[in-house]
This record gives structure tokens, sequence and C-alpha cells, in this order.
């Protein structure tokens, strides 16, 4: 099982250069590809808790969970996506 973090959107100059499409990999066992800290450490709970199936209520059918960067001058938004 793997959580696929994909930029859907992104404004401004990211400092990572994180552009819509990009994808980050989470696994039980770590993280594979760049994202920066900031980001990392912000979307770490949130794709623990899809990599085991946590259901958000506010999330409707069919919608895949999305975490802002914390950076509000140059935000990026990233879509989160368990996989087997």
């Amino acid at each position: 099982m793997k959580v696929i973090i994909r930029v859907v959107s992104q404004k401004g100059i990211c400092n990572t250069g994180h552009k819509p499409g990009d994808e980050i990999i989470v696994t039980e066992n770590g993280v594979e590809g760049k994202i920066c800290l900031t980001a990392l450490y912000s979307i770490l709970p949130k794709a623990f808790a899809v990599l085991y199936d946590a259901k958000f209520p506010w999330i409707k059918k069919g919608q895949k969970p999305r975490h802002a960067c914390p950076d509000s001058e140059n935000p990026v938004i990233f879509e989160l996506e368990k996989v087997e």
C-alpha cells in the first residue's frame, strides 16, 4: 500500500519547484520524491491517515483528500490517493 501525493495547483514561486503533476509517494517505510520539509511535516499526518483508511466526514463520496502547503504566499495544493 502507498499514498500518492500529487500537486494539483501551485501559485507564486515555490522554492522547491513544485508544479502541477508532481508526485510524492508515502509508504509505511518512507517517502519517495522531492518535497520541502515544511510541506512534508504538515502533510504526513494526513498521508498516514489515508494510508490506514481514515474517513474524513467533510470529504464527499468520490472526492480525494486535499492538503494545502502552509506557505500562504506561494500556495501549493496537494491531493492524496491511496493505491494498492
